[in-house]
């Protein structure tokens, strides 16, 4: 350390750096956001996702007779199979399409700043979908004694789950400059991840490799978060989960940039 830098000097660098970082990141969430809303296409997404799930809910929720949640939360994370990939799949193809990506690596901004504000960019779409879904919970409970702890757990579940889709499939759109691929790579690998630890895939075993695929799925998680049940285990599974494919696309990202 050069003795003529006081302490209070590198305390203030950091905290300086620390503000800067944070700044760049919510000024480009924000440009990412307020896009979706600059074209049809968050309108389109939020009213096809809304009137699906509106439809697909109380199809069957009037023959049931009983004010319950869980026919929605067991539709949701196969709709999320089509609807987060539908958000990610723009967000580097079409960059690498029009070539954009090379000015945006050109500006003073880190890789993990670009790569973290596109993932909260499209996290806050999905947030947003989420919060305007919350009047179906509102209804039952006008027509029966609903669990809100159910339903707020489940909702939590649904947006890790969908964060999880998120960070899957940046990645994917990043290795490519087709959105249709971007989108369809989207789907399979997110649809591969899910059912890693369903019974269709371990075949109902106890063996200790069928465990480690069923902790490795994000199927048995989301079902422990949606019962309610907060576990650090799930917690961490779903935080390690995102942070690791966030770090896969700031490498390749990185890659992209020494080209």
């Amino acid at each position: 350390m050069d003795p003529l830098v006081k302490p209070e000097d590198d305390k203030k660098r950091e905290a300086d750096e620390r503000s800067s970082v944070m700044k760049n990141i919510i000024t480009i969430i924000k440009r990412e956001y307020l896009a979706y809303f600059t074209s049809p296409i968050a309108y389109v997404y939020l009213l096809t996702f809304l009137s699906l799930s509106v439809w697909l809910f109380f199809k069957s929720f009037f023959l049931l007779g009983q004010a319950t949640m869980r026919s929605f939360f067991t539709l949701m994370p196969w709709m999320f199979l089509f609807f987060i990939p539908a958000v990610s799949m723009s967000k580097w193809s079409e960059e690498r399409k029009q070539g954009t990506l090379e000015i945006l690596l050109t500006l003073p901004l880190r890789d993990y700043e670009i790569v973290l504000a596109k993932f909260f960019a499209g996290l806050l779409l999905i947030l947003t979908a989420l919060v305007l879904s919350f009047s179906i919970p509102l209804t039952v409970s006008l027509l029966g004694n609903l669990d809100w702890g159910s339903v707020v757990g489940a909702y939590l579940g649904l947006l890790f789950l969908g964060a999880s889709y998120l960070s899957l499939g940046l990645v994917v759109s990043s290795l490519t400059e087709n959105q249709i691929i971007a989108f369809i790579g989207g789907v399979v690998v997110c649809f591969l991840f899910f059912m890693m630890g369903t019974p269709l895939i371990t075949g109902g075993s106890n063996s200790g490799l069928s465990q480690f695929f069923q902790y490795l799925g994000m199927s048995m998680h989301f079902e422990s978060i949606a019962r309610g049940v907060l576990d650090s285990r799930d917690l961490l599974y779903s935080l390690s989960f995102i942070g690791f494919f966030l770090f896969v696309n700031v490498k390749i990202l990185s890659i992209k940039a020494r080209r």
